[in-house]
């Protein structure tokens, strides 16, 4: 169907994508664990793996996209013990663990939409399949690959890497595996040190459990993907992808579970995107440089110097391949803005050229290169997707658009057939491949930085105790059909009609 190849984090290579069914596709990816807003780090794999998704389907194939919601049994620091993320932003906020988790989803699916991103096939819930994992973690049970102490399931790591290599995702041994943990204390109830949850027993404050043959409880983290994939895609299927930091711990675990189950390997390729950086230090909470996706929206972070809007932000991604680390500044986001308006312009102007009626007088050189970049573009994507490649063909294509456009090149210097070519092409990829559409975003990213200025003088009005000002900002906008919410914690809001 096609010459693609994909990089395989599993054998370190680029291999030949041959699907275990001809013609259809499974693929898996971990979705977002819907405690807090997701981050710009979710964002960019759920945008990669949204391209790999579309040109799959452009290419013919049938896919089924599954993306979970995790909505239980993650605890913090991705450990088996500790605070449950969910109970403890419910009780922070003085809310039911699912309020939570609806809010969060709620707001994931909307920059999702933002980001012009299909929604996957299904997307199960962890909630929603705690017998699959019960039914999961009983079997491997008895297989003799996990054991029970006084109601948790813990997966013997030793055990099962006695016979399959435990670390064989990130191609490290056991006992280097091993050197990296901490000693069992004498209060450890774990036989070895590399033993993972599969079910986690309940005290009574914990506010998210389930009944179980081992007792009240909870799934561990890891369990709820091998169990939904395997519901939903089988026991073997083609794609399992996320970011690269699930590869060592999530997604090595789902590996030895789904063996350990089912006798049989589950993924045949592995996919992981790579990590953010800001100015070139890694985004994260501590750096005090991981901005939201709403707040490059709006530009409301201190590192950001203006707003960016949902696509731009977008195709700044598509700019670096997904196995590249991406790094973000004002200057590239800016230099991404350009490239955007200049690729849609010459877009926009491809659109409206038409041969006439008159005889033709063909460029055959310029015809020819014009045929070579086009073909390009399934060239690059079959490399592993490679979206920065393609769009450096189609920009090499926007000075001979621009030229026809100015007549500084004859229209007919293409033939008819080239022409056709280059505007089905330029479509498919730019809206079809790469999901960028037209809008009046430059007004949007306008909007929502005047927003952000009123939101902030009023809360600076509110804190001043100047009720005046701050009440007259919310009622006319209200008149202007914008409603102004003040949320928990001194947060605003809006929403237009």
């Amino acid at each position: 169907m096609s010459d693609l190849k994909i990089y395989n984090t599993l054998s370190r290579t680029k291999e030949p994508f041959e699907p275990l069914t001809p013609n259809h596709v499974g693929l898996y990816v971990c979705g977002p664990t819907v405690y807090s807003d997701v981050h710009l780090g979710n964002c960019r794999t759920f945008i990669s793996f949204d391209i790999i998704y579309r040109y799959l389907k452009y290419v013919g194939y049938k896919v089924r996209y599954v993306r979970n919601i995790t909505d239980a049994g993650h605890l913090e620091g991705d450990r088996d013990e500790g605070d449950d993320k969910f109970s403890k932003k419910a009780r922070l906020e003085q809310l039911e663990p699912m309020e939570i988790v609806q809010r969060y989803t709620v707001g994931f699916h909307k920059v999702m939409e933002l980001f012009n991103t299909l929604p996957p096939t299904i997307e199960p819930t962890a909630t929603g399949h705690i017998t699959e994992q019960i039914k999961m973690a009983q079997q491997i049970i008895d297989n003799g690959y996990a054991y029970v102490v006084d109601g948790t399931v813990y997966f013997d790591v030793e055990k099962y890497n006695t016979e399959k290599p435990y670390g064989i995702l990130t191609n490290r041994k056991l006992e280097d595996l091993l050197e990296g943990t901490r000693e069992l204390g004498g209060q450890d109830e774990k036989k070895g040190r590399l033993d993972f949850a599969l079910w986690i027993k309940a005290g009574p404050e914990h506010l998210m459990q389930w009944p179980s043959p081992w007792g009240m409880g909870f799934p561990g983290w890891h369990i709820e993907c091998s169990a939904m994939s395997e519901k939903y895609l089988g026991k073997q299927f083609d794609i399992h992808g996320g970011g690269m930091d699930l590869a060592a711990t999530h997604h090595t675990n789902e590996i030895a579970q789904s063996q350990a189950c089912y006798k049989v390997s589950p993924v045949k390729y592995w996919m992981h995107t790579n990590m953010l950086t800001v100015n070139g230090v890694r985004m994260s909470k501590s750096a005090g440089n991981g901005f939201l996706p709403e707040e490059l929206f709006s530009g409301s972070h201190p590192l950001l110097e203006k707003a960016y809007s949902p696509m731009n932000v977008r195709f700044f991604m598509l700019q670096t391949h997904y196995r590249s680390t991406l790094d973000f500044s004002n200057e590239a986001l800016q230099a991404a803005e350009k490239g955007l308006k200049r690729l849609w312009d010459a877009y926009e102007k491809l659109g409206v050229m038409s041969h006439g009626s008159g005889a033709e007088s063909v460029d055959a050189e310029l015809d020819e290169k014009v045929r070579g970049l086009v073909a390009e573009f399934d060239e690059h994507m079959n490399d592993d997707f490679n979206t920065a490649r393609v769009l450096a063909s189609m920009f090499e294509l926007v000075p001979i658009i621009n030229s026809i456009k100015d007549k500084t090149i004859p229209l007919s210097a293409l033939s008819k057939e080239t022409l056709t070519l280059l505007q089905t092409k330029f479509k498919s990829y730019l809206e079809d491949v790469f999901g960028l559409k037209p809008s009046n975003e430059a007004d949007n990213t306008k909007l929502q930085g005047v927003m952000q200025l009123l939101i902030d003088i009023r809360k600076e009005a509110k804190t001043k105790k100047d009720f005046a000002t701050s009440d007259k900002i919310r009622n006319q906008l209200a008149e202007l059909g914008i409603t102004l919410k003040d949320e928990k914690g001194g947060d605003m809001s809006w929403s237009a009609e």
